[in-house]
């Protein structure tokens, strides 16, 4: 059974007069078990489409199923099965995170033994009776996802849990979410930090403009889209423009770049541009295959600029 079902998803919302859509005809599945990554660029719907999830806004259309039940109608009946962060956390500071978390565990009717357990999970326990206005951002944020698992949740539901943090902050919640997501539990997770999706995340879904532009396994959406082409240097870079002209005139679409050459072929077809250069008088120093990554991936599917 897939935890989240979104089937024609669409968010509407009206400004002097004119109607725009944040999510537009949105189909999602995200199975059970792993982290799975929503990416897309600022104003993408991201952020949206989690608050319909959560029944925080209506959809103007479409369904949305969150456990088997449809939210927001059944969602009391699973609440309980569901943790989430949406906006950044907030805290009484001058409490120990203990006694937040105690006090959020007595108004959802938790037992209080989950307090503990939550502060251990995220690594915490050891600093659990120390005031959160002396927490850094990074344990705030573990703080935060503290908070959301108090009910032991099958679904956790993050919104930019590594928003803001430095590199020290960030591997923290890379490994929080991935020990996270090795426990059985599914991790919606959205995130603009490419890198680190790629690093932490099963399956990722992109968006742009509201919409689902690739879905599936990190590598598999790595490996879509345009051929990722070969680069070749050779001994004298000055033959580099001849080099171009040589694979230019036999078809191929070859470029400069520093002192390499750019080439759009198949990695597996490398051998022709050694066979081409050869005939020419100009042999290859090195030759390899494009490194292509989620980053690269994003930027051509979301049209965004670096």
């Amino acid at each position: 059974m897939n935890v989240i079902e979104i089937r024609g998803l669409r968010k509407e919302y009206r400004s002097r007069g004119r109607v725009h859509a944040a999510v537009d005809s949105l189909d999602l599945a995200v199975p059970a078990g792993g982290v799975y990554g929503f990416l897309g660029p600022n104003g993408s719907g991201k952020t949206t489409t989690i608050r319909c999830l959560l029944g925080l806004v209506g959809a103007t259309a479409g369904r949305i199923s969150l456990l088997g039940v449809k939210s927001p109608r059944d969602l009391g009946r699973v609440v309980n099965r569901i943790g989430s962060i949406v906006e950044t956390p907030t805290f009484f500071p001058n409490f120990s995170a203990q006694r937040n978390l105690s006090l959020l565990a007595g108004i959802a009717g938790v037992p209080a033994s989950r307090v503990d357990a939550a502060l251990s999970s995220v690594g915490l326990r050891p600093r659990a009776k120390q005031a959160v206005r002396g927490y850094s951002l990074g344990m705030r944020q573990r703080l935060g996802i503290a908070a959301a698992l108090l009910k032991d949740p099958e679904l956790l539901i993050l919104d930019e849990p590594a928003n803001g943090l430095d590199p020290a902050g960030i591997k923290e919640i890379r490994d929080l979410l991935r020990h996270l997501g090795s426990e059985g539990r599914t991790v919606f997770v959205s995130s603009h930090l490419l890198t680190e999706v790629q690093q932490t995340c099963d399956r990722v879904a992109i968006l742009a403009r509201g919409r689902l532009v690739s879905e599936g396994p990190v590598d598999e959406v790595i490996a879509r889209g345009r051929p990722a082409g070969v680069v070749a240097r050779l001994p004298n870079p000055d033959d580099l423009p001849r080099a171009v002209d040589v694979l230019s005139s036999a078809g191929l679409a070859a470029s400069c770049d520093g002192e390499q050459l750019d080439v759009a072929l198949d990695p597996c077809d490398a051998a022709r541009i050694t066979a081409l250069l050869a005939h020419a008088g100009m042999y290859v120093r090195d030759l390899r295959p494009v490194e292509r990554d989620l980053e690269t991936v994003f930027l051509e599917l979301t049209g965004e600029s670096s």
